[in-house]
């Protein structure tokens, strides 16, 4: 499985040097131009979650590839991307132009109201393309403009007007019908596989008896993907050779081990933490995958 590439990694990648304040910096904010990223040392990113979000504008024909589906455009396209799903981009012209802008969650958090993956462009399932006609890409591109501007200049409240720059992207791109021609990616049984892995994953290791395992079922990961339980559990099924339940379970009793053997915490204290309403769940399900009780394992 492809690994979540840091803000650092693609300074590094792209200009082989990292912003000096770009450990403390939270709220990480830059924007470029592409035209900056042409030429034979240009390198192409692969398909992986990245920790930070991205807002594109790019002209020509591309093909994005967005969880376990794609999009070919030809054209000016303004995307959003986000740190909960793995993309990347194939460029099908020989050159191309536009912009792009990076933030951490932190950027946003600090100057707004409510998250941002509530936006429909950054929420998961959601539609991240809008294509443009000749006079919305003047709009768009002059806000980028502006932002490229403003990065460069010393005034001291230049972040904050930096966000409403990316406030008003946000609102504009709303405002338009998103693209809707999404298609299944021939590799899309693989991919959907490799973001609920992710998911799975992400949930661990639990470290306090508060934390909580929240996605425990196939529905639960297929609803928060915007896909067809059916369509999850084939594609795994397919991928991997177990069901979705089957990795779900495995992933479960390897924590349930981990929690009975290196913390003193007590089996209703489990049970919660691993998303089981009832203690005698925990222990129906610890001993069929066992054939032990969660008691009879902790003092083995």
């Amino acid at each position: 499985m492809a690994e979540t590439q840091t803000l650092a990694e693609f300074y590094q990648q792209k200009f082989n040097w990292l912003p000096e304040n770009l450990q403390q910096d939270i709220g990480h904010f830059n924007v470029f131009r592409l035209e900056d990223f042409q030429g034979p040392s240009a390198k192409t990113f692969k398909y992986s979650r990245r920790d930070f979000y991205k807002i594109n504008l790019v002209r020509g024909r591309n093909v994005y590839h967005y969880a376990d589906k794609s999009v070919e455009l030809d054209g000016s396209t303004l995307t959003f991307f986000n740190p909960q799903v793995p993309y990347t981009y194939e460029t099908l012209s020989e050159t191309k132009t536009g912009f792009f802008c990076i933030f951490k969650e932190g950027f946003f958090t600090e100057r707004m109201r409510g998250s941002i993956n509530e936006l429909p462009m950054f929420a998961p399932g959601g539609k991240p393309s809008y294509m443009l006609t000749e006079e919305q890409d003047a709009h768009v591109s002059q806000i980028f403009t502006k932002m490229l501007e403003e990065i460069n200049s010393d005034y001291r409240y230049k972040y904050d007007l930096l966000m409403n720059y990316v406030t008003e992207m946000i609102h504009y791109a709303l405002k338009l019908e998103p693209t809707g021609t999404l298609y299944k990616h021939p590799d899309a049984k693989s991919r959907i596989t490799s973001i609920f892995t992710e998911l799975l994953e992400r949930q661990f290791p639990i470290e306090s008896p508060s934390q909580r395992f929240t996605l425990r079922s196939a529905k639960d990961f297929a609803d928060h993907l915007a896909v067809h339980v059916n369509h999850l559990n084939r594609a795994i099924k397919e991928t991997t050779g177990k069901t979705t339940t089957e990795h779900i379970s495995e992933r479960l009793v390897s924590e349930a081990k981990a929690l009975l053997k290196h913390t003193n915490w007590n089996v209703s204290e489990i049970s919660y933490c691993l998303g089981f309403e009832e203690p005698a769940h925990f222990n129906n399900f610890f001993r069929k995958q066992t054939s032990q009780t969660p008691s009879s394992f902790r003092i083995v």
